[in-house]
């Protein structure tokens, strides 16, 4: 799914709901901000200069409630790249919660620079959570699956 794909997403997401701001960063270090303009409609834009933001009028704070670490081992991205559950498309993911693993055993592929990069298991245990889908882009040192070690 492009860009221009996933902000008209947003931007219909934010219509329907009582979602006035969005500020999305993109992994490659670009920032998107939608706001709802006074006649409720979005306004998409970039911003001009990193750290700085439109004039925007002011917005209550949305109450967070800290996300609980998961609980397990966290298996992290050891690089940049897009992530994938399985070998193609057509074929079973590698993984899937429940899933009895080993150390050693392929969990996915990350793709940087066009190449495929597998990234395996550092423990034995069942998968508890994989917290990303397949496709999307990856972080360096972002929690990919939660293990439960045993």
């Amino acid at each position: 799914m492009g860009l221009k794909n996933r902000i008209r997403d947003i931007i219909a997401i934010i219509e329907e709901s009582n979602v006035n701001e969005v500020e999305i960063s993109t992994w490659w270090g670009r920032k998107i901000r939608v706001v709802k303009n006074a006649s409720g409609g979005p306004v998409v834009g970039p911003n001009p200069v990193p750290g700085t933001f439109p004039a925007a009028s002011p917005v209550p704070p949305i109450a967070e409630s800290p996300a609980a670490p998961p609980e397990g081992h966290t298996i992290r991205s050891p690089i940049v790249g897009t992530f994938y559950g399985a070998p193609s498309p057509e074929s079973p993911a590698f993984i899937s919660v429940g899933d009895r693993i080993s150390t050693g055993q392929t969990i996915c592929i990350i793709e940087a620079m066009k190449i495929m990069n597998e990234i395996e298991s550092d423990v034995d245990g069942t998968v508890t959570e994989i917290l990303v889908e397949s496709g999307l882009p990856v972080e360096f040192d972002q929690p990919l699956v939660v293990v439960r070690p045993g």
